[in-house]
């Protein structure tokens, strides 16, 4: 059954706690491509957004079990399996689907999220962001992946070298073809909590299929 598109909302059960946005809050306006920087810049706390954000608020840790572990039986392995990441489609054409994905990055840090949980992937042409990065060399881009204190920026045929995340928001930039609609399907596992998918319905849907 094909998936209903839903509202740009991002679900309070997988953001932590919501800000309530300030009254008359406009439009976003699209961000305009970084500037160079000297390679003794800091590198700002989330791409294209000013004064660094506090530190988020600290997460609560799940109390552990007063239980005994049981051992699994002989020949037998534990099930590693984790509960599937929710699913939310923000409608978007491609021209706008990462204008989209920014306005989603927005909501997910002013309701508590930290940076470095967010991984920003795009199908198409890479998101600002990731080309400036990439004008330093991949390997200072990789090694700001590896650090994992910030968003990260990439292109969903590189999902596979990305480390999981708590959330995921894809920007469906381009038409979909096979080789992008299987990295959009193998996206999914690269999500610890949310995945937020901006771009057509119909493509999205067909490449996703109804197991989201």
């Amino acid at each position: 059954m094909p998936l209903i598109p839903e509202e740009p909302q991002i679900p309070e059960s997988a953001q932590g706690p919501r800000v309530t946005p300030a009254a008359g809050r406009t439009a976003p306006t699209p961000r305009p491509v970084p500037g160079p920087r000297s390679a003794a810049t800091p590198r700002p706390g989330s791409p294209g957004r000013g004064p660094a954000r506090p530190a988020p608020p600290a997460q609560r840790l799940q109390p552990t079990s007063a239980s005994p572990a049981v051992p699994a039986p002989a020949g037998q392995k534990l099930s590693e399996e984790r509960p599937a990441a929710q699913f939310q489609l923000i409608p978007a054409p491609a021209g706008g689907a990462i204008d989209a994905a920014d306005e989603a990055v927005d909501l997910l840090l002013d309701s508590g999220r930290a940076p470095g949980d967010i991984l920003v992937l795009t199908t198409g042409e890479q998101h600002p962001w990731a080309v400036h990065e990439l004008s330093f060399g991949e390997a200072r881009y990789w090694a700001q992946h590896d650090a994992g204190d910030d968003v990260f920026f990439a292109r969903t045929a590189n999902a596979d070298r990305c480390a999981t995340r708590t959330v995921v928001v894809v920007a469906v930039n381009s038409d979909l073809d096979d080789a992008a609609a299987r990295a959009l399907s193998g996206v999914r596992e690269r999500a610890g909590a949310l995945l937020i998918v901006c771009g057509d319905p119909q493509q999205v849907n067909s490449a996703l299929g109804a197991g989201v």
